[in-house]
């Protein structure tokens, strides 16, 4: 009983850092784009992303998480020795956070996801043997290395193309803002609402069929797009040819959208991600909770490691956040409010697909992927290759480094704690 209360107590501490580190990595990337084009500061970008994720994390997110994440690992291998699971878990934490760490001082936004994903893996290697691992589901988050930044690179494309070119292209621009733009905000808010009430409001057992989901989503898009053609109707708008013009008329329109966009990034990454760090916490916690002596496939997670996780996820974001930041809206390719926009739509359009096509995808991957998509379609020289190399390396690290330091951290806590 001392053992399992001192891995809880380890549990929490590690937890917290984890929470820390998915704010100084992920979050960062929601609203990256935003701070590159200028549309926000760096200041009031860590605000809205505290509003907005923390009300995702505490309020919408994992009130019952698998304990296994992702379901990695087979459940009944593991479930025999509760107490060895517990310091797995707490050693996958650990590792994860670590790696998250180091790739956010590097500036490198990796996925926080696929970051305990590995850390799980290796535990229940050395735990159970490869029999113990889900390969088809490992080889599912491979795929989703290539598919998801693809995809979401195609679709940013799509938008920049449909949207935006044609308005700096054309002899009437502000003829064209008018018709392109509340088309633009409704399909921004059809996209947003059907992603929150179908995907990220699940935990609030909102039971909608994605038919229904869909008729919530056209419903408000409609309204948006009527709201916004009443507005852009009153704002003077000139018919620019000087392209300068045509940039500083058209451009804080785009910057509107686009911090929109991230507000719903950041709160659907609070309602859905915050369970990368409490998920393992509370998995530990039910252990705890049986004094050792059962494992269960699903844990109820408290308020107050939920509360726990949004806090952390806040300060990580507010204190290290910069960094990956700067990669994603200076490094990788110069970044307007317009070019945020298309990326930021495409990717969320792309995360929304594969999430009802249940192919597990990377919101950082996506991202990563739309950028880049915006910046060829400025053609190649527009896009720093080193940097984007150095991204896609550090993927390819990301599950062998956290499997391997879980499975040298499990062994020597195991040692430590005599089980």
């Amino acid at each position: 009983m001392e053992h399992i209360q001192i891995i809880f107590i380890l549990s929490i501490i590690f937890g917290a850092y984890m929470a820390w580190n998915i704010g100084a990595n992920d979050v960062a990337n929601a609203f990256g784009t935003s701070v590159g084009s200028k549309a926000l500061t760096i200041g009031a970008a860590v605000g809205l992303a505290a509003i907005f994720e923390f009300a995702g994390a505490f309020f919408v997110g994992g009130h019952v998480t698998e304990t296994i994440r992702k379901g990695m690992v087979d459940h009944d291998v593991v479930a025999a020795e509760p107490v060895l699971f517990a310091i797995g878990m707490t050693a996958a934490l650990l590792a994860a956070a670590i790696w998250l760490n180091l790739a956010s001082k590097w500036g490198w936004p990796v996925s926080t996801t696929h970051s305990i994903v590995g850390a799980v893996i290796g535990f229940g290697l050395v735990l159970a043997g490869t029999a113990a691992i889900n390969w088809p589901k490992v080889w599912q988050v491979v795929m989703s290395w290539v598919v998801s930044p693809l995809v979401g690179g195609l679709l940013s494309v799509l938008v920049y193309i449909s949207f935006v070119l044609p308005i700096y292209r054309s002899r009437e621009p502000g003829k064209l803002l008018r018709r392109l733009v509340p088309v633009a905000t409704g399909l921004v808010f059809f996209l947003l609402t059907l992603s929150m009430v179908y995907k990220g409001l699940k935990n609030l057992n909102m039971n909608l069929s994605f038919g229904g989901a869909c008729l919530w989503g056209v419903a408000i898009g409609v309204l948006a797009a009527f709201v916004t053609y009443l507005i852009i109707k009153r704002i003077p708008l000139k018919e620019e040819t000087d392209p300068v013009k045509k940039f500083k008329q058209t451009e804080p329109i785009f910057a509107v959208l686009q911090i929109i966009t991230a507000s719903y990034t950041a709160f659907a990454h609070g309602a859905n991600d915050v369970a990368n760090a409490v998920g393992p916490l509370a998995a530990v916690h039910s252990v705890w909770k049986a004094h050792g002596e059962e494992l269960v496939a699903k844990a109820p997670v408290p308020n107050w490691i939920l509360l726990l996780g949004g806090v952390f996820i806040v300060i990580g974001l507010a204190t290290f956040g910069y960094r990956v930041m700067q990669t994603i809206g200076k490094k990788i390719t110069a970044i307007t409010p317009s070019r945020g926009f298309a990326a930021e739509f495409g990717a969320a359009t792309t995360v929304l697909i594969c999430s009802r096509l249940s192919l597990p995808v990377s919101t950082t991957h996506t991202l990563v992927g739309a950028v880049i998509g915006v910046g060829l379609a400025r053609g190649m020289r527009s896009l720093d290759m080193k940097v984007v190399r150095d991204i896609g390396a550090s993927w390819l690290y990301t599950i062998p480094f956290t499997a391997v330091l879980t499975i040298l951290l499990f062994l020597g806590m195991r040692a430590i704690f005599g089980a």
